[in-house]
């Protein structure tokens, strides 16, 4: 048993360029996205929700009156997980931070596309009296882990 003090590797995590860099990529490919929001309260809200990168922004769709839009129309800083889905055993992620902008979307013209996009070009189901918003979330701040690959070799690890 050693008697150093445990340094954390991932604490600084990647340097600004190659955080963002690591972010788009995984944007670029399967991934899930966490967004994450603060209730009136301080306590933490998280919705899974499909994402769109634009430039160095980040876009996705809402519905006023839901418990993640009214938390950004009362506070625009939010943070998106974004966790890569990529074949081959690499394992990683990225947080993004920064506030948020939201605009109407009366026709619902972006939720098709995002529909497009993630789900095969499926018509989206019907939503009586929705309210669609575009959401563009400008970064901040990006944290990203260096990735690694899992192995059939290492123990208890299994690669599909």
């Amino acid at each position: 048993m050693t008697t150093q003090p445990f340094r954390d590797p991932f604490l600084k995590g990647r340097p600004g360029e190659a955080a963002r860099q690591a972010a788009t990529r995984i944007l670029a490919g399967p991934h899930l996205s966490v967004l994450s929001t603060s209730n009136p309260d301080g306590s933490p809200q998280a919705s899974v929700i499909l994402v769109k990168p634009d430039g160095d922004d980040v876009l996705f769709s809402t519905i006023k009156g839901r418990r993640k839009t009214a938390n950004m129309q009362r506070d625009a800083r939010v943070s998106l997980l974004v966790h890569s889905l990529s074949p081959g055993g690499e394992i990683t992620y990225a947080a993004i931070s920064g506030t948020v902008e939201l605009t109407d979307d009366p026709e619902g013209a972006f939720h098709q596309v995002m529909y497009d996009l993630h789900m095969g070009g499926a018509t989206p189901p019907p939503e009586p009296g929705a309210e669609r918003l575009i959401v563009r979330l400008r970064p901040d701040h990006i944290y990203a882990l260096p990735s690694y690959v899992v192995t059939a070799e290492q123990p208890g690890r299994s690669v599909n």
